[in-house]
């Protein structure tokens, strides 16, 4: 119950902020979409841990690329 509702959070920000923001993110799959992925893999304790990190990566100083959920 707790995996969907974060789940739902992360889908309410890709639908209704996300598209007013600038294409800013470096990596790929987005960093919305990689805790999304790491919610479904890991739950949603370690999912969002990892969903922090990644966004906390997310800076100019990074080159970005592919960075799929391991």
């Amino acid at each position: 119950m707790l995996k969907k509702i974060g789940k739902l959070m992360v889908i309410f920000y890709q639908r209704t902020i996300s598209p007013y923001l600038s294409s800013s993110c470096r990596f790929y799959p987005t960093c919305s979409q990689y805790t999304l992925e790491a919610i479904d893999k890991y739950g949603l304790g370690k999912g969002i841990f990892l969903g922090i990190k990644r966004i906390s990566r997310c800076h100019p100083f990074n080159s970005g690329g592919y960075d799929p959920v391991k």
